[in-house]
């Protein structure tokens, strides 16, 4: 059965170019897509501070990485990781499909893994790079203690909310 590739959005620069990491995060979507061409890419993230949307600016890199526009999907509306997730399940739940294959950066995923698992959503890493993948050391410290923090805070909300997300999926 088929999954749905969750490309998790990052910023936009201010010239409408991906950021690195939405670059990255966006080539991880891109080879998983390639392994797995039964699978559709949900591509998330709406408007930022700068530019078109995340979403949008995913699907072009993935159609120059070769991937079929009719596989890709685009959910432009959510604005932080939380929704991101929401709309996934939302997507996987209304398509039957078998949960949901990861693409983001290594730090980002034990909290994605969490949230999709407490809305029993099924899920799993998708191709990463190993270590920080180029990114800068201060960056990557610094996303990583923003992720201890915001790891208890998600988690307790989407606990405290579970049911009202859940319905909200289903819907």
């Amino acid at each position: 059965m088929p999954s749905a590739i969750v490309i998790f959005g990052a910023a936009v620069r201010p010239d409408g170019r991906a950021s690195p990491s939405l670059r990255r995060r966006t080539l991880y979507g891109a080879h998983a897509a390639h392994e797995q061409p039964a699978d559709l890419v949900f591509c998330s993230g709406g408007v930022g501070r700068h530019g078109a949307s995340e979403a949008s600016i995913m699907a072009e890199i993935l159609l120059e990485a070769g991937i079929r526009p009719d596989r890709l999907v685009l959910d432009e509306q959510s604005r932080d990781t939380l929704e991101n997730v929401v709309a996934a399940a939302r997507f996987i739940q209304r398509n039957a499909l078998d949960g949901a294959v990861i693409c983001t950066d290594r730090y980002h995923v034990p909290r994605v893994r969490m949230m999709f698992a407490l809305l029993g959503v099924r899920s799993r890493p998708g191709p990463l790079a190993e270590g920080r993948a180029g990114t800068r050391l201060g960056y990557w410290t610094a996303m990583r203690l923003r992720e201890l923090a915001a790891y208890p805070y998600d988690f307790a909300v989407v606990l405290a909310r579970r049911a009202t997300l859940r319905r909200a999926i289903r819907a």
